[in-house]
């Protein structure tokens, strides 16, 4: 394995554990299901899966991906801000 590689395993499996979280976490209530953190989460690793599927030509997870943050991003720009 390349140094490149490595690099390009490590972001894949960052990205899983971060999506990984984002769900444990809305799980167990310690964050809210619809919240910002759930959706950076989600976002970020959908961003690293999709790197690293796009690496390996794994086109259907580089696509869900690609839709799961087009999800968060929508969801996220979406949120009106609240007033005091």
């Amino acid at each position: 394995m390349t140094w490149g590689e490595g690099v390009l395993a490590a972001v894949g499996w960052g990205g899983a554990g971060l999506l990984l979280t984002a769900y444990a976490m809305a799980s167990t209530e310690r964050i809210p299901a619809g919240g910002r953190a759930f959706q950076l989460l989600n976002l970020f690793g959908a961003a690293a899966l999709t790197v690293n599927s796009g690496y390996h030509r794994a086109w259907p997870s580089a696509l869900l991906n690609t839709a799961w943050i087009a999800i968060g991003l929508a969801a996220l720009t979406r949120r009106t801000p609240r007033v005091p």
